[in-house]
Parts: structure tokens; sequence; C-alpha cells
């Protein structure tokens, strides 16, 4: 498929206004460029709907749950109904909870602390770390990397009538992979798992920002997402789903707002009678503008309509593999293959490049930014790059030269902000390096590949 093929399909949706847009960059090579953030699979860039909301609210902060005054009450209602407003976003059910963390790795480990005793937890080896390592108290078993939907859930299945002793289990799935971009079939994964008596998680992480997330739907028990890839900065998250492992469990953290009343005994000692709803798990003062943040992009997303944000970006994702097939020393990485459906997520080496070095070159020349590494999801690019997936790697780039075979990869991510022409700007790029080389020399420091500029 040739780019200009993909051009006569363009959606008519324009990009969501966001924060950064008209921000320039100097290039080493010399002038500016409009910068071109092409990594929204670490952080999205916060929508300015967002954004306005919240500097909106700022004058009105205060503290939860605590206060009599008005600003107080305010901000109790702002914090609950933001609640509320995540509920109606993922389809949850009537008595599920809404706890809101740090991110998804908070909800993952917070749920993790929940498990019951004894419990078996099932996570394939394609989870990113979020995902992958929170349940160092249970135990696990790891699943090979899939090589098709219907492997996926194959695999699963033998995995969960082979368990003894049968009891508490729990299947934990991303929706959308962090490295390939493609979705999972998390609803035949479900249906595999209630079949044997698990439960299972869904990590939307990379899914919530491109696609609609219905729990009901979905037939998941739970689902955690990040604010920060939900165009939502200031480091808030969610975990939300069924209340009974919750409830039953000891409060994430203990602290104030967990405890619903606590008492001297006449031992000396302390009696906690700890809250049985969300609270249990969100101790402490809590992060307002984080939860506020977080249901103001629900909003916008819902608003804006995932039918015409889905079809846009598709448009996008078309447009850059077209654009990348037409190198041939580009190698897409994908478990399932070219046609699996995927989100703006795409992950590539570049034959004679290191990866590091190459993503170095599209932000010093070009004004790109892009991800090179391992992701934080080690094994699953190991494997997809045919070395050990036991093999040790850091979340950064690779000490190596540029020039220098490293076993690592360059990502590309767009989303509902993505202009047209940062992703034309990217796939041009991409051709002249791969067919002219770098303009400027490079250097690795403190492990990364940076422009030397110490002629």
């Amino acid at each position: 498929m040739s780019v200009s093929t993909v051009a006569a399909d363009q959606s008519v949706c324009a990009p969501l206004p966001v924060l950064g847009r008209d921000v320039t960059v100097p290039l080493v090579i010399g002038g500016e460029v409009t910068y071109a953030a092409l990594d929204y699979a670490a952080s999205a860039p916060a929508l300015q709907r967002v954004w306005d909301d919240v500097a909106a609210y700022a004058p009105y902060y205060g503290s939860v749950h605590r206060g009599a005054g008005y600003l107080s009450q305010l901000s109790t209602d702002l914090f609950e109904n933001a609640r509320r407003t995540v509920a109606e976003f993922l389809d949850c059910r009537a008595d599920d909870q809404v706890v809101f963390t740090r991110s998804t790795t908070d909800s993952l480990n917070l749920l993790a602390a929940a498990l019951p005793d004894d419990c078996q937890v099932f996570v394939f080896e394609t989870e990113h770390h979020a995902s992958l390592l929170p349940w160092r108290d249970a135990r696990v078993t790891y699943l090979d990397a899939p090589r098709s939907h219907r492997e996926a859930v194959e695999t699963l299945e033998r995995a969960l009538a082979d368990r003894e002793p049968y009891g508490p289990a729990l299947v934990c799935v991303t929706g959308a992979s962090n490295v390939t971009g493609e979705l999972w079939p998390v609803r035949e994964l479900a249906t595999a798992a209630h079949a044997h008596g698990a439960r299972i998680v869904l990590d939307a992480a990379q899914l919530a920002p491109h696609h609609p997330v219905s729990v009901r739907d979905l037939d998941v028990d739970w689902v955690a997402f990040s604010g920060h890839k939900l165009y939502a900065p200031f480091g808030s998250g969610v975990l939300a789903g069924r209340s009974d492992w919750l409830r039953e469990a000891e409060p994430y953290l203990a602290g104030g707002g967990a405890s619903r009343k606590v008492s001297r005994r006449t031992d000396g000692g302390v009696d906690v009678e700890w809250h049985d709803s969300a609270a249990r798990h969100e101790a402490g003062s809590p992060n307002v503008i984080g939860a506020y943040s977080i249901a103001s992009a629900c909003k916008a997303l819902t608003e804006a309509g995932f039918d015409t944000l889905v079809a846009r970006e598709q448009y996008l994702v078309e447009k850059v593999r077209a654009g990348l097939a037409e190198v041939p020393q580009v190698r897409v990485l994908s478990l399932f293959g070219d046609d699996a459906p995927r989100v703006g997520v795409i992950s590539f080496v570049v034959d004679g490049w290191n990866s590091s070095h190459f993503a170095a070159a599209l932000s010093a020349e070009y004004g790109i930014g892009v991800r090179d590494g391992l992701f934080c999801a080690h094994p699953l690019v190991r494997t997809l790059l045919g070395s050990d997936p036991q093999t040790q790697g850091e979340c950064g780039a690779p000490e190596a030269a540029p020039g220098e075979k490293s076993l690592n990869a360059i990502r590309v991510s767009f989303g509902a902000g993505t202009p047209d022409e940062h992703v034309e700007r990217f796939v041009r790029a991409v051709r002249e390096l791969v067919t002219d080389g770098a303009k400027w020399n490079y250097r690795t420091e403190d492990g990364r590949c940076v422009p030397d500029t110490s002629a």
C-alpha cells in the first residue's frame, strides 16, 4: 500500500487540541522546527480541554472529605463526581468500585496486595512490567508469547485446566500492546478465565486512550489505566472493578481516609475499623487534580466520539505503516501479523542502525520525539527481536555506540492530538536517514546516544 493510496481514505476528523502543539525546538543542523511528539505510548500530551478545566478549578482547590468549608465541600463533590464519570466511561457494573491510584503500575500493585491467600496468577510474557511484575506474593505462571488470538486463548485455557490445587486464580492481560500496538482478544480471554473459575484484570493503559473500554462488554473483573496516557497529567490512575477482594484486603496504605474509626484499647493498643468503600485504599490526601483531570479527559474523548477518533487514528496507522513498508531496511515488530488490529503504537528496527542512534538523529535533525529501548517489556521485545527473552536489559537505551548492533528497538506512537504533518515528517525522516545517513556525528553519553557537539 502506498502513502498516496492511504491519503485517499483520510478522515475529516481534525486532531484534538493538545498542549505543546506549537512548541518549537532547535535542530543540531541549525534552525528550529515545531516539535513532533510521537511518544504518546509513554505519556500523551494533555488535552487543552483538560488543562482548561483544571485551570478553572485550581482557585477553588480544597481539602477533600476533611473540611466543612465551601472549598472543601466543592472539592469533595468534584472528586466524587470524577469517580462517577470514570465509572460511566468504563461502563462499570452497579456494585463495582473505582479506586484512584497513582498509575497503572500502582493499580496493579494494589490488586496484587488484595489477592486472596494461595491465589494463582497467570500472565503472558508479553506484558508491560507494570502487569508482569507486581505478583511477588502469589504463585505465578508465565505464559509464552502467542502468535495469534486463537493461540493466546488456547494457551490460557491449557494453563488454567492444568492448575492445582483448584483455588482462587487471576489472569492479567493487556488490551493493546505497548510495543506492537496490537489489540488482544480480551473478551475471549475473559470467557476462558471465567470458564475455569478464574478472574481477569485488564491492563488498559494503551487501550483506553484509543478505544472505548466497557467492563460489561469485555466481561473483565477489573480494569487499570493511567491518566498520563489518557491526555491527563498530574500523576493519577484508576483501578476499577469488583469490590469483594478489595473490601476484604488490608488497606493498601494505612492512614487517614482509609480508616472509619480509630480508638485506644485499655491495654494501650489501637483498634481500627477500616472503610469498605474505595476510600479503604485511598489513604492520605488524594490527588484531587489528578482525578479531576482523568474525568475531564474521559468526558472529552466521549464527546469527541470514539468512532471518529478510531477512524482518524487508523488512517494515521496505515499512513505510517505504508511509509515504513517502502523502506526495505525497516522491519516492523509484530506478534499477530500485518492484518492484526492495532492502535497507534508501532515498533521497528532498521538494518545497519543502532536504535538509540536512529532515535537520536530523529530528534536532533528533525525535531521528532520517539522512544528507543525495550519499552519496559523486556521479554516481549527480546522475543520479537529473536534473542533470548531471558536476557537482561535496561528500560532505556543500551550501552552501544552509534553503528554498533544493539538488541533494542524504536517505537513511534501517536493518538487523538497528532497532526498529519508529524507522521509525514517522521516517514520522510526515516527514508532520508536510511538513504543518506545522519547529517551529524553522535556519541554515547551516560548510556544514551547524543549529538557530538565537542568539535
